[in-house]
Order: structure tokens, then sequence, then C-alpha cells
């Protein structure tokens, strides 16, 4: 297959072609949290929020933690694509599946002693624990659509399609909201819903994607290179890129957990609060991440063409539409940070500890943005090595010890290192960028 518009730069329009139905159906991910939210936060105690915000931090570290199964298929697959090379595009799919499905059937083997040993971590009430335990126990079994899931559309953005991921999330996130209101409104169930219906999402997800992949190749010309598939030697390219994205990652998840466990040990009023709060943080980072991923496809491509003009340009116009969303956000929560708040939750003490703490996610999108796009340009260059680095530093260097000096502000100490930590990272990754990225293309 020959390689489409190799000598034109990206546009603004290329850069909205993908990140625009990505914004959409990523916006639905925290969507779907918020609706989980009401509809637990509106019965009768702050256990059942505080119960499923502690369980989802340990899917966190299952689910994002080999997220990599998407971060690198994107790169890789990008610049397979940019090369056009059809057999590497179906090495890049194949090899990505079978690690997927061998991690999710060690997660189902795994299940009792991971969330046995990790709930008392957090220090959280006996009905909080409770139900996080019910919570973890349904929800587990979404493991190999999830993860089969992250490869699909990490695949698809890779060859610059943003269409099928958007129908994969919007698929997994309106099955699963919908699930939600009947399960735990219709029905009267509390946690044990919401987790059901996250399993039923993600396959309804996962078929999707598998039609649109078979259909995907047929359209390309090539083979699949079975001996590639099979012998674990081969995995040799794609394992140098995971195993940095996975550590990366993991150092993410430690913070976001620390966030979370701190904020238990302040009581099951501020665990709900802060839960709230990542949520609405979370609705701004997936939005975010709609233009990162564009980046991915673009800074990937280029990188296959070994198109140094081309890189620039893609970076220019991700951090420019970057910056101009995380303005939209810093407007809408100021604006509509209250009104959003009482929405989701009716629990007068609630309500009045989220507020308390709002100016912090109001000035988190000026913060934040920086370090979400330079993840899409690191992504698509498959520099998984610095990414990690940073992430490293990020963390051990700035966002610890910035807690430990600031644990006198209690709460607004945690949300200020929080911040440190995501300044930290856009900082590191801008320099790795000038220093590191652009003059190896």
């Amino acid at each position: 297959m020959a390689v489409d518009n190799v000598s034109r730069l990206p546009r603004d329009r290329d850069v909205w072609r993908i990140a625009a139905p990505l914004i959409l159906s990523n916006i639905s991910v925290p969507l779907l949290g918020m609706v989980d939210t009401f509809v637990l936060g509106h019965l009768d105690s702050p256990a059942y929020l505080g119960g499923v915000a502690v369980a989802s931090v340990v899917f966190s570290f299952l689910y994002w933690g080999v997220n990599f199964l998407r971060m690198g298929t994107t790169g890789i697959a990008a610049q397979f694509y940019g090369a056009g090379d059809n057999d590497g595009l179906r090495v890049s799919l194949g090899q990505a599946l079978i690690v997927a499905l061998s991690l999710a059937g060690l997660m189902l083997l795994l299940q009792t002693p991971v969330i046995e040993l990790t709930l008392p971590l957090f220090a959280a009430g006996a009905d909080v624990e409770k139900l996080a335990f019910t919570y973890f126990d349904i929800r587990i079994w979404s493991a190999p659509g999830a993860l089969a899931n992250m490869v699909l559309v990490g695949w698809f953005i890779g060859l610059s399609n943003a269409r099928v991921p958007m129908l994969v999330f919007l698929t997994v996130n309106v099955t699963n909201m919908v699930l939600d209101l009947v399960f735990v409104i219709g029905l009267g169930m509390t946690v044990d819903g919401v987790a059901l219906a996250s399993v039923i999402a993600e396959y309804s997800g996962l078929a999707v994607g598998l039609v649109f992949a078979v259909r995907e190749l047929r359209n390309r010309a090539g083979h699949w290179p079975i001996a590639r598939l099979l012998r674990w030697g081969e995995y040799g390219a794609f394992f140098s890129v995971n195993a940095a994205l996975f550590i990366r990652t993991m150092a993410l998840m430690f913070t976001l957990a620390f966030v979370t466990a701190q904020g238990a040990r302040f009581g099951e009023t501020i665990l709900a609060a802060n839960a709230i709060l990542m949520n609405l943080q979370n609705l701004m980072a997936f939005g975010l991440d709609g233009i990162a991923h564009a980046a991915e496809a673009l800074v990937g491509k280029a990188v296959g063409q070994k198109n140094r003009e081309s890189l620039i340009t893609a970076v220019r116009l991700s951090l420019k539409w970057s910056l101009y969303l995380a303005i939209g956000f810093v407007i809408l929560y100021a604006a509509g940070g209250p009104l959003l708040i009482n929405a989701l939750t009716d629990l007068e003490e609630v309500r009045q500890a989220t507020l308390r703490y709002l100016p912090w996610l109001v000035v988190s999108p000026l913060i934040s943005v920086w370090s979400f796009v330079y993840d899409g340009v690191f992504v698509g260059a498959t520099r998984a090595r610095e990414m990690r680095n940073i992430m490293i530093f990020s963390t051990v260097a700035v966002f610890l010890p910035a807690w430990y000096l600031l644990q006198p502000l209690a709460n607004d100490g945690l949300w200020l290192a929080f911040l440190a930590f995501l300044a930290s990272r856009g900082l590191g990754m801008h320099l790795g960028y000038r220093r590191q990225v652009l003059p190896s293309v």
C-alpha cells in the first residue's frame, strides 16, 4: 500500500479529524463516572461512593497499569502505517491481543489475593471495605474485554482512524450508563449493579471493535506472519516499548492512589469530595487526551516517514489546540463547578467539602495541559524510556517531597502536591522533546 499524503504537512483539520471523535468518546468515560456518582450519591450513605472510589483505584492500577497496551500499540502501529507496512500492522495487532488476553487471565487467576492485599492499604471503614470488595468481585470479570478493547482502540488510533475508537468507547460507556440507571434506580441494586453494568458494557464494546478490525484487515493487502506471533523472541520490540510504559503508568497510578488513600484518612466526607473532584479532573483529562491521541497518530506517522517538518508541525498544532481546550475547562469549572457538584450529590456535607476544594480544580487545566499533549508526542515517537524517567522523577522527587512538606495544609496540601506533580511532568517532557525527540528525526 502506498503511504498516503507523504509530502503534505499536518493541518488543523487533520488534528480535529482524529481529535473530535476521540474527545467525544473520551469525555463519555468521566461522564460514566459521574453517572456512577449520581446513582450512588443519592443513596442513604457516603459509604457507597467511598466503596466504589476505593475499588476503582484498584482497577485503575490493574487497567491503567496495563494501558501500555493502548499507548504502545498506537505508537508502533502509527509507525508501521507511516511506512506503509501492512504485515507490520497485523503483527502489532496480533501481538498486543495475545499479551492482553494473557494479562487478563492472570488478573482473574490472582483476583482474590489482589483485593485482599490492597483494601487494607486505604485504611477505610468496615462498611466501605465491604462494598469495595463486592464491587471488585464482580467487575474483575470485565478484564478480558477491557484489555482487548485497549488494544483495538490503540491500533485504530495508530491508523489515524478515530471513528472506530469512538464507536467502541460510546458503546462501552453508553451501555454502562444506561445499565447503571436500570440496575441501581430501576432494580434497587447498589454497587453490585454498577459493577455488573461495567462487565456487560466492556464485552459489548469488544464485539464492535472486532467487527471493524476484521473489515479493516480485509481492505489491506498482506498476510499474517504467524512466526512473529508465536515465537517469544519476536516480541522484543513490543516489550522494549511497553515495559517502560508499564513502569511509567505504575508511577502515575501510585500518585493517584496516594491521593485517594490520603483522602480516605481524612474521613468519608473528604474521600467522597475528592472522588467528585477527581471525576471532574478526569473530564478535563479525557478531553485533552483527544488532542493527545491526535498527536500520537500524527507524530507516529511523521516518525515512520522520517519527516522532521511534519513532526514539528504536528506538535505545534497539538499544543495550540490543547491550550485552547484547557482554557475552556477553566471557564467551565469556574462558572459551572457549583452546579456540577450539586447535581452529583445531595449529601450536604459532601457538597460543602467539595466546594471548599473546588479552586484547585479550576486552576488544574492550565497546569495539566502540557503533560497531556506531550504524552501524545512521546507515545507517537515511541520514546517510552524518556516518559518513564520523567514520570518517576515527578513522583519521587517532586510529588512525595511536596506532600511531606505540605502535610500541615491537610487536603489543600494534598491537592497542591498533586498539581506540582503535573507541572513537573509537563516541564520535563517539554525539555525531553527539545533535547531528545526532535533531534532523533
